[in-house]
């Protein structure tokens, strides 16, 4: 978190945040603070999720907009944590920070726990049952009305902006975000190509209890194609799986992950194979957009070794051209859709 919100940040704010919801903070445990603060607190021995969100990093209106989504695909089925409402029958509290605003929400705490990428679980099998699981919100999204309250559009993400936060020395990877942006905005939007997705389903967005994934985080969830929440999904597990392998290790992954996780996206929604043959631009977006948000976010004259090691190596590939997975995707769709 930014330095100058953190000093807005006080443990009397987080006690007025929970007491909104009827919940206490004698053993609240802090679970994330990037982009906003997340802590578990209890409400009658019940653990619950408590997020706040600084007015710079969304309006009410977006994160409004976020919860009635997350409670319409609950309704529909689809696992994910249910947001509550406040003692006032708010699903978003407004708490004043000086001249700036927290914005509170309350979540149900989702049953399970996390899947690691060296743990046993992180196999077939579930790869699977994330695709089927992203294309059952896909689907449920697709009849979504929104009743006049927009998430923002994916261009419009100030981390997209990429001349406000790189310099000059990557004019290449500048060039190359530009053209990568314009390619997108090239493709056609149509109900069943273009809509609300979740925009970050990576495994430390989910947990899984008795065979099912229940996924949450929705701070990032944006109108975009819904093919991002399949290459989202592949990024991640490669990324954190074999980044620091060559790319034919990455692809051989890849490869096994993509076929798996199609055979369960399709069992749910349809997808047509041009938007998997896109996957590319998408994966491309990924690294120029996590390059954008470490230079946003880190002090870069005062970096860790494992988030130098990030960083450059992000800029690498980024410079070479080369992509964190390189597949035959026309061959990856037609085993998916094999029987």
């Amino acid at each position: 978190m930014e330095e100058w919100i953190e000093e807005l940040f006080t443990e009397e704010l987080l006690a007025e945040a929970a007491l909104r919801f009827g919940c206490n903070t004698a053993q609240a445990k802090k679970l994330g603070d990037f982009e906003n603060y997340v802590y578990e607190v209890h409400k009658e021995n019940i653990p619950y999720i408590l997020r706040l969100t600084h007015s710079s990093h969304r309006s009410e209106r977006e994160v409004e907009a976020e919860l009635k989504w997350i409670n319409y695909l609950h309704k529909h089925g689809v696992n994910v944590s249910l947001v509550n409402h406040s003692d006032k029958g708010k699903l978003v509290e407004v708490i004043q920070a000086r001249k700036s605003y927290f914005y509170v929400c309350l979540f149900d705490k989702a049953p399970g726990s996390p899947v690691k990428v060296n743990d046993p679980l992180f196999d077939e099998e579930l790869f699977y049952k994330w695709g089927k699981m992203t294309g059952h919100m896909h689907r449920v999204t697709k009849a979504y009305g929104e009743d006049g309250i927009h998430r923002l559009r994916w261009d419009q993400d100030d981390v997209l902006d990429y001349k406000k936060y790189l310099s000059e020395e990557d004019r290449y990877i500048l060039d190359a975000g530009q053209r990568n942006m314009e390619k997108i905005r090239s493709f056609v939007e149509t109900k069943d190509t273009f809509g609300l997705i979740h925009s970050d389903i990576h495994p430390g967005n989910f947990f899984y209890h008795e065979g099912d994934l229940h996924v949450f985080d929705f701070d990032d969830s944006t109108q975009f194609f819904f093919i991002s929440d399949v290459a989202i999904p592949l990024y991640y597990s490669v990324w954190w799986k074999f980044r620091n392998e060559n790319l034919d290790i990455r692809n051989q992954f890849g490869g096994k992950f993509l076929v798996s996780f199609l055979k369960g996206y399709l069992t749910e929604c349809e997808l047509e194979e041009e938007w998997v043959e896109r996957i590319p631009h998408f994966l491309l977006l990924r690294d120029l957009t996590l390059y954008s948000v470490f230079h946003k976010k880190w002090d870069l004259e005062n970096l860790s070794e494992v988030e130098e090691s990030l960083l450059s190596q992000i800029r690498d590939r980024l410079l070479h051209d080369e992509p964190i997975v390189d597949l035959d995707y026309g061959e990856i769709f037609e085993k998916a859709r094999a029987k």
